[in-house]
């Protein structure tokens, strides 16, 4: 069984009820079982913070992922858990986002979770070409839950 701590500190209004059952079926669908996994939802002021202390660069950006270790055996698990790390979204980015390509911020949202549990699952992408086999995925499990709605 997967766990999921999950914080809004964004103006958007949202039931955090559905955006866990989409991350734990995300999760079941990726294979991982007993991840720990933090999700905090947050403007772009603090995003850009983190973005500009952990990645170098100065602005806000939509989704961040802090994986706790590169590998589930070197981390000691708490309570049987693997603590796979934290994702942070900024809802303002995501509703540039989202305005910019034409989708709604639903889609958008998922999108973002989905990326972020790749990201902490090891997978990365070199930039965002569509073709970046992380971002096939991405929209490969993405097309699986198109009639989810968090939003």
């Amino acid at each position: 069984m997967n766990y999921l701590q999950i914080q809004n500190e964004s103006t958007v209004k949202m039931k955090k009820a559905p955006v866990k059952d989409f991350l734990l079926k995300v999760l079941e669908r990726l294979g991982k079982d007993r991840w720990e996994v933090s999700i905090l939802f947050t403007g772009d002021a603090f995003i850009q913070k983190l973005n500009r202390e952990y990645r170098g660069k100065d602005e806000p950006t939509d989704v961040l992922s802090f994986a706790q270790v590169d590998n589930k055996e070197a981390f000691p698990a708490r309570g049987g858990r693997f603590y796979a790390g934290d994702i942070v979204i900024s809802m303002e980015t995501l509703a540039k986002n989202a305005n910019y390509f034409n989708i709604s911020m639903n889609e958008e949202l998922k999108r973002l979770l989905i990326h972020g549990l790749l990201h902490l699952s090891g997978m990365d992408h070199e930039n965002n070409n569509p073709d970046q086999p992380m971002l096939v995925e991405q929209e490969k499990i993405l097309n699986q839950f198109t009639g989810v709605v968090l939003l």
